[in-house]
């Protein structure tokens, strides 16, 4: 472990060096056999899950990311999938390196869906590098209102 921190070399250091801005992936080499810098993509995507009166809205943050590379996906089990991939930049022989902090590859994530969505009717929307799909619900049927009554006496 060096004494430098690493914002003073420039180089990106290990998982024991406190200063290091990099993160320890458990799997790294596990699961994927791709590069860590790509498994981290996987990590990357975050999506938030809203329910209105109306409908289950997801909405994920995919920076720099065109429609054409996100893909949104409507599985048996009332299974909503969210995946895309962000290709790496190109490297040019005379181009040289300082930092890697924007992460490329490919993001993936699963949700089952209660019972009240409409799974054939789901829609999504990508504007400003934010992914919305909105899955309506269906009515919930009216139950009687059940008015407590005091008894006096």
């Amino acid at each position: 472990m060096s004494i430098i921190p690493s914002f003073f070399t420039g180089k990106r250091s290990n998982i024991f060096d406190p200063f290091s801005l990099d993160t320890w992936d458990p799997f790294q080499g596990i699961i994927s056999t791709e590069p860590a810098r790509d498994t981290a993509a996987i990590a990357n995507a975050r999506i938030d899950w809203k329910e209105t009166p109306e409908a289950h809205v997801f909405k994920a943050d995919l920076p720099g990311m065109k429609k054409e590379e996100v893909k949104v996906e409507v599985e048996e089990g009332r299974v909503l999938q969210i995946s895309g991939e962000r290709s790496r930049e190109q490297e040019e022989k005379n181009d040289t390196w300082h930092r890697v902090e924007r992460s490329s590859g490919k993001f993936f994530r699963r949700f089952r869906l209660p019972e009240n969505a409409k799974m054939e009717e789901v829609k999504a929307m990508m504007e400003n590098g934010v992914l919305t799909v909105v899955v309506p619900k269906e009515e919930e049927e009216r139950k009687p209102v059940v008015k407590a009554i005091d008894i006096s006496g």
